[in-house]
């Protein structure tokens, strides 16, 4: 039997670059070799305000995004976090045994809650949620992003003092990250992250821009008052295009040497733009021949909804069973 893989994203902003090579094109290569599990965790979203109707139609379209990349609804189960109660239920016995003072030390919640007047309990029991998503699976590898992999750990944290309570009920995940590409760069502040969140136009491309807004996005992009590139020398703006072309070509780190060296930073951009059009091109024509299908997802996510009930139910009786609750 293979292992079993879990990994999700949130419905919220548009899915971008940094997201496509830190995650999405990880998962398509690695999605046979596992029992694999792909959510919407539309839960997480809400923990900071979403309108209801942008947020359904988001839904939809990560979905159509996670197939149009290369997910395979038939192998993989692609599922809506909301369609299956247990995320909840665990989330809630998990956040019993979770000491407040390892919620209190990460460190994406306090830099959402320095962006927001008013931070709701939820954002703060995030990391809990997110260990009741992975461990109600049992799944052994979780492929993440180094952003995440703080949550991560306190998953493993979570499991191993549950297990220590009660008895060994959980799989303590192991991580997966991809080698190249795991952290892209604000093309506006290449000191931060690429996130779907951050202010202004000009910050990402998103996997649904058209190639004119690409060309205009990297175009603006932020590099330093060099002429050219030097290799010896990269600023945190030109490293940042010149992964952004390794992640989408897969060009080795010789071939990047040998090609970019000296080259004007008009012509890196040029060539970073054209690179990402057209990797984005093929991903975009069948995002639109999806959509275009009446109840396919749907269909799809209630499919992958029934897929992994039966699993993640079997593990929430057992942790009740443990815990003493009465079933």
């Amino acid at each position: 039997m293979k292992p079993r893989l879990f990994s999700a994203m949130q419905p919220s902003g548009s899915l971008h670059i940094g997201n496509y090579l830190g995650a999405l094109k990880n998962w398509t290569k690695i999605q046979y070799d596992y029992e694999t599990i792909f959510g919407i965790v539309d839960l997480h979203a809400i923990t900071v305000y979403q309108d209801p109707a942008e947020l359904r139609q988001k839904i939809e379209e990560i979905a159509a995004i996670y197939i149009a990349a290369g997910i395979d609804p038939e192998h993989c189960a692609i599922f809506v976090q909301s369609a299956v109660p247990a995320h909840v239920e665990l989330a809630w016995i998990l956040t019993c045994v979770t000491p407040m003072g390892w919620l209190s030390r990460m460190t994406q919640f306090k830099a959402k809650a320095e962006q927001q007047e008013s931070v709701g309990a939820g954002l703060f029991l995030y990391p809990v949620l997110m260990a009741a998503d992975i461990l109600l699976y049992n799944a052994a590898i979780v492929p993440v992003g180094e952003d995440q992999a703080q949550h991560l750990e306190l998953t493993r944290d979570i499991a191993g003092r549950f297990n220590s309570i009660y008895g060994e009920t959980f799989v303590v995940p192991q991580t997966k990250l991809p080698s190249v590409g795991a952290r892209v760069m604000g093309l506006d502040d290449p000191t931060v992250k690429m996130s779907k969140s951050a202010p202004g136009s000009m910050h990402a491309v998103a996997l649904l821009d058209p190639p004119e807004r690409i060309q205009k996005v990297i175009g603006r992009a932020t590099t330093d008052a060099k002429p050219s590139v030097d290799f010896e020398d990269l600023s945190p703006g030109v490293a940042n295009l010149l992964a952004i072309f390794q992640g989408f070509t897969g060009w080795s780190d010789e071939e990047m040497r040998k090609h970019f060296s000296g080259m004007r930073y008009s012509n890196l951009k040029k060539e970073v733009a054209d690179a990402v059009a057209a990797s984005l091109a093929p991903i975009q024509r069948k995002y639109r021949e999806i959509i275009a299908q009446p109840g396919y997802l749907r269909d799809i996510l209630q499919k992958g909804a029934e897929r992994v009930t039966p699993i993640a139910n079997s593990t929430l009786e057992l942790v009740k069973k443990k815990t003493g609750l009465y079933t």
